[in-house]
């Protein structure tokens, strides 16, 4: 097996350069005799000059001062006199400074070619990788969609991807060498001098353009420009990506349209319902004063012509009377819920358990001598105005009493559901009369009953006090019932470590 030995490959070209030298010298000796044995003259120093061209131009400066070395001392042996011999003498002075001037000559400047010939093979084959590598990266660009081209500081364009031609409606060929400001017919945010300056200084700039393309429509492009830098760091192009957000600016512009008409519509619901809430006030409070006197007048009636009256007219005395006295609990109740309306919430820390204890006192007695069993859980601290929530908790608990009024045991419970972090969800519940479910929506409206006044007492304004109550504490409020099986209320209030979600 033959053996391969490295040394060689670093050796031979050595050899071979160094052979050129001796060679050349040798071929121009023989030339130079044979010539001069056909009687022709001084032509030995221009035969050993081009000798020495030829070594230098072809092996390099190193085998050229062989090639020059050798040259001397042949034109001394053989053509200086005397022949034949190394004496040199002053008159072969001119000679040899002849040969030796244009050789170092020749070999300087093979030199400086053979310099130059290698940086102008590295510029081609730098070039030739540039090329290749550009190439690539075109390639590449043109797999994406997106918006991207190229243009030199004098906003001409020398790029343009398959995506810009997509968006815009131009091919390459007609993009190409177009000023892009031009072309695309740019409408910039700022002036343009503040951009080019900003963008110059930083190297980077985005913002919003508005395009026009082939067909003549307009886009609306987020557009970022980076700036690309030669070698010694003076800025030769600029790159630039656009995506088209035409379409979200578009819906960006409705839904502002859409915010400014309801906040328009808002204002305007805000003002009635502040008008209505003062009608309603100015309403309940001018009709206790004709109420009392309805009411004053048919008791004295019935003191004083008691005696006088039969047993039907009694009873229609008795009906004024429970009549005006109904309708003076319905004005205070509409008082009370006008007032929360316009009142002030005071949020503090509120201690749920002792909130239930002063409701229940309220109710004792509606809940004398009744049999109720009563299930009250453990209720954690809330984030609340505190005579408000007190206010849910008294109609609450009021309703599950007098609903429950027909069961020989009546039971209420109070607890508090799986609480998160952001609220606490406290129901009550109770065996009563319950309700059909599809009538739940009527519950929280104003003067709205499921139930006829014969059978239970009320104003229907109880839950919907509680309904405002709870949403202006930004939570929610809601029921599940059975008839003849019970009913439950649910209500949310925020967590006292989260105070701050709720409005």
């Amino acid at each position: 097996m033959a053996r391969s030995y490295p040394y060689l490959q670093h050796v031979r070209p050595v050899v071979l350069r160094y052979g050129l030298a001796v060679v050349s010298v040798a071929m121009a000796l023989l030339v130079a005799l044979l010539v001069q044995h056909y009687k022709f003259h001084e032509v030995g120093l221009p035969l050993f000059l081009f000798a020495v061209a030829v070594t230098s131009w072809y092996a390099g400066v190193g085998p050229a001062a062989l090639a020059i070395v050798f040259s001397a001392l042949c034109f001394d042996y053989f053509f200086a006199p005397p022949l034949y011999s190394l004496n040199f003498t002053l008159n072969d002075l001119p000679s040899v400074l002849i040969l030796l001037t244009f050789a170092a000559l020749i070999t300087r400047f093979s030199a400086v070619r053979r310099s130059f010939e290698d940086k102008l093979r590295q510029a081609r084959d730098d070039l030739q990788t540039e090329v290749i590598e550009r190439t690539q990266q075109a390639s590449l660009l043109n797999l994406t969609h997106d918006t991207i081209f190229v243009r030199d500081m004098s906003e001409v364009i020398t790029y343009w991807n398959r995506g810009a031609q997509e968006l815009y409606g131009w091919p390459p060929e007609q993009a190409i060498g177009k000023s892009s400001h031009d072309l695309l017919r740019t409408v910039f945010p700022l002036p343009l001098d503040d951009i080019r300056a900003k963008f110059l200084q930083t190297g980077r700039w985005e913002g919003e353009l508005k395009h026009t393309k082939a067909d003549g429509t307009q886009v609306v492009v987020a557009s970022r420009w980076a700036l690309r830098f030669d070698e010694e760091e003076r800025p030769v192009a600029i790159l630039e990506t656009n995506n088209d957000i035409t379409e979200r600016k578009r819906r960006e512009e409705e839904i502002r349209g859409l915010n400014l008409e309801l906040a328009r519509r808002s204002t305007e619901l805000e003002a009635a319902n502040k008008e209505l809430e003062a009608f309603a006030y100015s309403v309940s409070h001018d009709l206790r004063a004709p109420l009392r006197h309805m009411f004053g007048y048919a008791e004295l009636l019935q003191k004083r012509a008691s005696s006088l009256l039969d047993e039907k007219s009694h009873q229609y005395l008795m009906m004024i009377l429970e009549s005006a006295k109904r309708m003076g609990n319905l004005i205070d109740d509409l008082l009370s819920f006008s007032r929360i309306g316009r009142a002030e919430t005071q949020k503090t820390l509120v201690n749920l358990d002792q909130l239930v204890q002063e409701a229940l006192s309220e109710l004792r007695q509606e809940t004398s001598g009744r049999d109720i069993a009563w299930k009250i859980d453990t209720l954690p601290v809330c984030h609340g105005d505190r005579s408000m929530l007190r206010l849910v908790l008294v109609n609450l608990l009021s309703n599950a009493v007098k609903f429950t009024r027909k069961q020989p045991q009546a039971k209420i419970e109070i607890g508090c559901g799986d609480a998160d972090k952001d609220e606490i969800v406290v129901f009550v519940r109770d065996n009563g009369a319950g309700f059909d479910m599809k009538y739940v929506k009527k519950l929280f409206g104003v003067f709205q009953r499921l139930h006829q006044t014969d059978a239970f007492e009320g104003t229907g304004i109880g839950l919907a006090t509680v309904q405002r109550i709870i949403h202006r504490h930004g939570g929610k409020v809601r029921a599940e019932g059975v008839v003849d099986q019970g009913a439950t209320f649910y209500f949310s209030v925020p967590n006292f470590r989260n105070p701050g979600r709720q409005p």
